[in-house]
C-alpha cells in the first residue's frame, strides 16, 4: 500500500500521462512544488515498489497497478472536491481542503461521499435544500 506521500505522486504522474502522454522529473517536481531529486528518489522508489517503470534519462511510466492507483487517486481528488462544493464550501478553500483530507479518509468512506454525491445529483432539489439550510444557520 503507497504511503500518503507516494500517492501524491502516483496521482501526479497519472495525471501528466493522462494530460500530455508523458511525464518527466522536472513536470513532476513543477506540479508538486519539490525539488528534482526529490522526484528522482521517490521515483527510484515507486519503481522497486512496481508501482512505474524507471530508467534514467529515459523517461517513466506507470505498471498496470500504478494506473490503476493513479486512476483511484484521481477519482478519491476529483470526488472529495465535488463534495465540498455540494455542501458549500467556498471555492477557494475546497482544493487545500481536499489535499488535507484526502489521505486521511478509508476507501469505504469515500465510496460512502460518492454515494452521497450520487443522492444530491439525482435530484437538484436536494442541492438546494441544502442551501437553504445553510442560509438559516447563518442568519
Amino acid at each position: 500500500m503507497p504511503t500518503p506521500s507516494m500517492e501524491d505522486y502516483i496521482e501526479q504522474i497519472y495525471m501528466l500521462i493522462e494530460a500530455k502522454g508523458y511525464a518527466r522529473v522536472s513536470d513532476i517536481a513543477e506540479a508538486l512544488q519539490v525539488h528534482p531529486s526529490s522526484v528522482t528518489k521517490m521515483v527510484q522508489k515507486l519503481d522497486k515498489d512496481e508501482y512505474l517503470n524507471y530508467e534514467k534519462y529515459r523517461g517513466l511510466i506507470l505498471t498496470s497497478q500504478g494506473k490503476k492507483i493513479g486512476k483511484r487517486l484521481v477519482y478519491r481528488h476529483e470526488l472529495l472536491e465535488q463534495f465540498l462544493e455540494i455542501i458549500g464550501v467556498n471555492k477557494e478553500n475546497i482544493y487545500d481542503d481536499v489535499e488535507g483530507i484526502e489521505h486521511h479518509l478509508s476507501w469505504n468512506s469515500i465510496d460512502r461521499i460518492g454515494d452521497l454525491v450520487q443522492y444530491f445529483e439525482e435530484d437538484p432539489k436536494r442541492v438546494e435544500d441544502l442551501e437553504l439550510i445553510h442560509k438559516k444557520s447563518e442568519q
